[in-house]
């Protein structure tokens, strides 16, 4: 069974209410429209199968949202938040609804699970208890209480059979490290490893009793059992760079210093800069003594929860966050599980609660900057140019040889379309560099588009020629560059067979797809320009320069009618002020018969 599919197991036998007779449609909304038994079958089956809709916006703030005056009216508007991957919405609201029929089971375990899912913890800790008094197999309420258990130094609660030996892989394998935590708090870490490594269950089971047993060994200070355990983790998955840390890390507290340092190159190569790798690299030189993560069963627990909430983010956001919200309720200071939420609430659209989780980062993390940087990044999507760049600046100012945060600021400044400024970041950038090196390529490709932005043609192309030869097969750079060239009417057949090459490299990209059909257009090969941007406006079909330029060309062989509607639709899609002037122009009176580029560059050389 895959991860993927035992999430799904997890889902289907998560109907917690279906067990307790409280999921009629009556017992959840008391009006009269829920009369209708087909209706009340088909919006029960909803709340548990309807998947999480996209959201496009980011949301503003993470306020509290006023309850809706009815208990229908809050359960609605609950369940429309969730549906926005709104988690601070759905909370309030599941929480006013059950505040209406405190009896309602269902209500009682939305308002649980979302709560903890948004990092209301002690709102949630007495949700828990309630459920239990129903429900002894609730998984998450159990999972929530023994997590309090252990981070109050109770270890000697047992766990009910019915979790520890529950058919779900998914409980049976958390159960089972809650177990080996608790009795590695007892003193009994031998025992607490025998009992996990015994744990039987899926083929990915392997990688996380591997993983949580070295972190048990290295808690009971035994680098080198430590080490072996991690070692199977790491060979299991090596893509994961956390697996890779604590096996090296182990590796040199066990006085295997060389071979941890090895590996370390090794990952080096693949992920240059890396500040975890970095930080490990100079204390293994340094001699300095190598601290456990695991300092206390909380600090351990939390660490193995993490590992699984990162693991379920791809598949379920609501049981990620629970996994992850507890992982930092047990240790507040993990770094890794407080970019882990930043990681998920960015992907919810909320990038104010992404800057909170961040923003917690511990100053002494490896991590700090990362985060710091990261929070500015959030600030621009949030469109706030002044606070991204006084993050930045200040990160820039405390370091000035901090290219990541150099290269961003630029970033940042170009997104506003703050050329001159952003050229002279990259300016900046460069300058700490002592050898070009391919890795180095996003520098030269911005700084020639502040460059080209700029009207400074031949200093661009000179950065885009620079960028291409660190990476000749980067379609972004043949793309920019192509079409550049093509617009300028210069090197027309390179320029074409630039494009074409980012085509082949990048076939589903929209933006480049309607490069090609802009540079045939250009060239006057308007039947294969339709062709092209008939594709471009399929991949990206939103864009509305990509449906203006599929206007310009059915134009161009006579289909008025159909350029007309793509202008319409172009001009719906809110292109920017100038090319909404352009657009309403053409909408009105049409165009001029163009004049294919090669043919005006020719007359322009006369």
């Amino acid at each position: 069974m895959t991860l993927k599919s035992y999430f799904a197991l997890f889902r289907s036998n998560s109907a917690y209410a279906q067990n307790n007779g409280h999921m009629t449609y009556q017992s959840v909304i008391k009006t009269s429209f829920s009369k209708n038994a087909l209706l009340a079958s088909t919006m029960v089956l909803a709340l548990f199968s309807s998947p999480l809709a996209p959201v496009e916006d980011a949301k503003a703030s993470s306020r509290p949202l006023p309850a809706a005056s009815s208990l229908s009216g809050s359960y609605l508007s609950g369940r429309s938040a969730l549906l926005a991957r709104d988690f601070d919405g759905a909370s309030n609201y599941f929480s006013a609804a059950l505040k209406s029929d405190p009896s309602n089971f269902y209500l009682l375990d939305r308002a649980f699970v979302i709560s903890l899912a948004n990092g209301d913890i002690e709102h949630a800790f007495p949700l828990a208890q309630r459920i239990l008094e129903e429900d002894q197999d609730h998984f998450l309420a159990q999972l929530a209480t023994a997590v309090r258990r252990v981070q109050l130094g109770d270890f000697e609660t047992q766990l009910p059979n019915s979790v520890t030996q529950d058919v779900n892989p998914l409980s049976r394998l958390t159960f089972a490290i809650v177990s080996a935590w608790e009795k590695a708090g007892q003193g009994k870490a031998d025992e607490a490893i025998a009992d996990l490594t015994s744990t039987t269950g899926e083929k990915w089971f392997d990688l996380f009793v591997n993983f949580n047993a070295g972190l048990v060994a290295e808690y009971a200070n035994t680098p080198s059992q430590a080490a072996e355990f991690y070692k199977v983790a790491y060979e299991i998955d090596r893509g994961a760079l956390r697996n890779a840390i604590s096996y090296t890390r182990m590796l040199a507290a066990s006085g295997r210093q060389q071979e941890a340092l090895d590996i370390i190159a090794e990952y080096e190569q693949l992920i240059p800069e890396h500040p975890l790798l970095i930080s490990l690299r100079e204390k293994i030189e340094s001699g300095k003594i190598i601290e456990s993560v695991a300092k206390t069963p909380a600090d351990g627990l939390g660490e193995a929860l993490h590992g699984l909430g990162i693991a379920l983010s791809k598949e379920g956001e609501e049981l990620a966050a629970n996994y992850l919200q507890l992982a930092v309720y047990l240790n507040p200071k993990n770094d890794s599980a407080l970019i882990g939420l930043a990681s998920l609430f960015e992907q919810l659209g909320d990038n104010q609660r992404a800057i909170e989780y961040l923003s917690q980062v511990p100053d002494s993390s490896p991590m700090k900057r990362e985060a710091e940087i990261q929070i500015a990044l959030h600030y621009n999507v949030q469109d706030n140019l002044e606070e991204a760049r006084a993050h930045l600046e200040k990160l820039v100012e405390a370091d000035p040889s901090d290219l990541e945060a150099i290269t961003s600021l630029g970033n940042v400044l170009r997104s506003h379309s703050l050329f001159e400024e952003a050229e002279t970041s990259y300016n900046q950038g460069l300058k700490t560099i002592s050898e070009i090196q391919a890795n180095h390529w996003t520098l030269l490709y911005f700084r020639g588009i502040t460059r080209e932005r700029q009207d400074k043609w031949s200093a661009a192309e000179e950065d885009f020629r620079d960028a291409l030869t660190l990476k000749p097969e980067q379609p972004m750079i043949l793309n920019y560059l192509g079409y550049s060239l093509v617009d300028r009417g210069l090197k027309l057949d390179e320029a074409q067979k630039m494009i074409e090459r980012a085509v082949r490299l990048r076939p589903t990209d929209g933006y480049i797809v309607d490069s090609l059909g802009w540079v045939y257009y250009r060239l006057g090969r308007y039947s294969e320009a339709v062709e092209r941007l008939e594709r471009a406006v399929t991949l990206r079909p939103h864009d509305p320069i990509i449906n203006d330029h599929l206007g310009d060309a059915y134009w161009q062989i006579g289909r008025k009618l159909e350029a007309r509607y793509k202008w319409n639709h172009a001009r719906d899609l809110n292109p920017e002020p100038e090319d909404m002037e352009r657009i309403l122009s053409k909408i009105e009176n049409g165009m001029d018969e163009a004049v294919p580029v090669g043919l005006a560059s020719s007359a322009e050389n006369k």
